[in-house]
């Protein structure tokens, strides 16, 4: 193996080694938006029973 392949192939290795960083902060910041995603959805529907409740309420201080 001549210098030039030695270079080329540390280059290759540097390269697939990069690539699998990116990979696994992909990996990492798709998990975050999924669990962020989710825990949003859970406000959401907090907030939303608790605005029916609301309105239950006001209907029923209206018709008594």
């Amino acid at each position: 193996m001549d210098n030039s392949q030695k270079m080329s192939y540390h280059a290759g290795e540097a390269k697939g080694q990069a690539q699998e960083k990116v990979s696994n902060m992909m990996d990492k910041a798709n998990d975050a938006a999924q669990s962020t995603k989710e825990s949003m959805q859970e406000a959401g529907q907090q907030i939303k029973a608790k605005a029916q409740g609301a309105a239950e309420a006001v209907k029923d201080a209206v018709n008594k």
